[in-house]
């Protein structure tokens, strides 16, 4: 299956079907999720209206995590079969997953300032959340960071591995220590406790951000593609030049 997804030409026609359902999907989602979340949702009764600033931390926060997991997936495919793709996969993946982890801290830091009184606490939910930011930034810098973007693969991609430890003290950071943050009222064992004219918002709102994270991957998967395809073409113009000299 992996092979079948793996090559190009087949990746390039399959996405060309998902890209556009995805683009509607987001758009849909979005004008539906805003609405639901600034108009049609309840103002919390200790938060007030502060509380709607949830409808973009909470599903930025999933989708932070959501896009690393889905980055160290390709890596360990890369690491194992040595594929291209999945190495251009993570690499698509970074940028938007990197944004999502950079949204979820500086909302948390517009709701923390009333609810909390203070713009950032070194608290274990948001430490380990700006460890993952970095994360991202490091993959970030040590893919693109040699002449010759293969060269960077291996150890990019290693990072990613070693850093989905982080992905489960993200999570359970509210069991495991005293924290600032409330413990999970959405993706618990038992089902969801939040009240369901939040809940909606908050799903709808997440499966807008999953249809812009599929879509600047897909974009980002091609561009990365067409760049390689170039570089491989300029390499093989200039192979026999250098054996006439």
């Amino acid at each position: 299956m992996f092979d079948y997804l793996a090559n190009p030409t087949r990746f390039r026609a399959i996405t060309a079907v998902i890209f556009p359902v995805a683009v509607a999907v987001t758009v849909a989602a979005l004008l539906y999720g805003l609405y639901l979340a600034f108009f049609a949702s309840p103002a919390d009764y200790q938060q007030g209206e502060t509380v709607r600033i949830m409808y973009i931390h909470v599903p930025a926060a999933w989708m932070a995590l959501l896009a690393y997991l889905a980055m160290a997936v390709a890596a360990i495919f890369y690491l194992v079969w040595r594929h291209p793709l999945a190495d251009i996969g993570a690499r698509a993946m970074a940028v938007p997953g990197a944004s999502f982890a950079l949204i979820t801290l500086l909302t948390g830091s517009f709701w923390g300032r009333p609810m909390w009184g203070t713009w950032w606490v070194w608290d274990a939910r948001l430490t380990s959340m700006l460890i993952l930011f970095f994360l991202y930034l490091g993959y970030i810098a040590l893919a693109d960071g040699f002449e010759r973007p293969e060269r960077g693969s291996k150890p990019a991609s290693l990072l990613l591995v070693v850093g989905v430890i982080n992905l489960p003290i993200i999570k359970f950071s509210v069991d495991w220590w005293n924290t600032l943050h409330q413990g999970s009222s959405v993706l618990r064992f038992g089902g969801p406790s939040i009240d369901p004219a939040m809940l909606l918002p908050l799903l709808v709102m997440a499966l807008a951000m999953l249809g812009w994270f599929i879509s600047v991957s897909i974009l980002r998967m091609n561009t990365l593609l067409a760049q390689r395809r170039l570089n491989v073409l300029e390499i093989r113009e200039q192979s026999p030049q250098r054996g006439k000299v």
